[in-house]
């Protein structure tokens, strides 16, 4: 069964009975080439387990099967699983978890699937989760090794963006905290049934042995990020002084600038990740 030719694959959720959910955001990738990107982008071989979130009808699965030790797919439509029980019938290195992946203890589904190895994540995510699902894998102690994601986009674009451009904001902070991000490929909307009213992009995230930079206090870090980018047209002092977030002085500002050699009129958007690692070390003892 080809899954990735639109007539076999319609006729197999026919034959199941299966309806597509606009609630859950629900586009089956079709196009053969960006699937087989998507597995060589994700370093997926023999020694590695996956865990995929979203399967679908199987289409990337079975290439994933193909490659991996092991794959864990999570899906949380109850009408799915007939379908992947039979597309799936014949990999025995194959298991299929019906739930919702924003429910799941992480830690302990994957201490059951794959112990301590390291493993990666491919997922076609439903748009609305994509950045929650990423930010609770990158912020956990699990052994993620790398993520390969469909998703939005702007998404994609703003998880790439570097400082000064338009899309840069707090979750390309985030994201380049924890990962090396890299483009992978486009997929236009006829890549997928049914056709999205969005363009997507696949998306590399190569999770870093450390942090990309290094800073006193994370939690501080992030509050000082969040800060910055709470409210864009306003300077970085500003932002920073009338945050809900953290409560400075805006003379501690003003001198934490002065000592990088950075304009006070400065937006926070123009600040590089090295840059905001070092204002918020700059600041944390002033914060308590």
């Amino acid at each position: 069964m080809n899954l990735s030719h639109p007539l076999e694959l319609k006729l197999l959720l026919q034959r199941h009975g299966f309806s597509f959910s606009k609630s859950l955001g629900q586009n089956f990738l079709i196009d053969e080439h960006i699937l087989d990107q998507i597995v060589a982008a994700s370093g997926l071989n023999n020694d590695l387990c996956a865990l995929e979130i979203g399967p679908g009808a199987g289409t990337l699965t079975q290439k994933l099967a193909m490659c991996a030790k092991q794959v864990v797919a999570v899906e949380i439509d109850k009408a799915l699983i007939p379908v992947l029980n039979e597309t799936m019938a014949g990999f025995d290195n194959f298991k299929l978890i019906n739930a919702d992946i924003m429910q799941v203890d992480l830690m302990q589904l994957v201490k059951e699937e794959f112990g301590s190895q390291p493993f990666i994540v491919v997922a076609n995510l439903p748009y609305y989760i994509t950045t929650p699902i990423v930010m609770n894998l990158l912020e956990s102690t699990l052994p993620v090794r790398s993520l390969t994601l469909m998703v939005q986009k702007e998404v994609a674009a703003r998880m790439t963006a570097q400082n000064a451009g338009k899309d840069y904001g707090a979750l390309s902070v985030a994201v380049q905290y924890h990962t090396s991000p890299s483009l992978v490929c486009k997929a236009e909307p006829h890549c997928f049934i049914p056709q999205p009213k969005v363009s997507s992009s696949v998306i590399h995230l190569d999770v870093l042995a450390s942090p990309a930079v290094s800073v006193q206090d994370e939690k501080f870090f992030f509050q000082v990020v969040k800060s910055a980018f709470g409210q864009r047209r306003k300077t970085l002092v500003n932002a920073l002084t009338k945050s809900p977030y953290i409560h400075i002085e805006k003379e501690k500002v003003l001198s934490a600038l002065d000592q990088m050699g950075i304009s006070n009129t400065i937006r926070g958007e123009k600040l590089s990740i090295q840059q905001f690692a070092e204002l918020s070390n700059t600041l944390f003892p002033a914060s308590l």
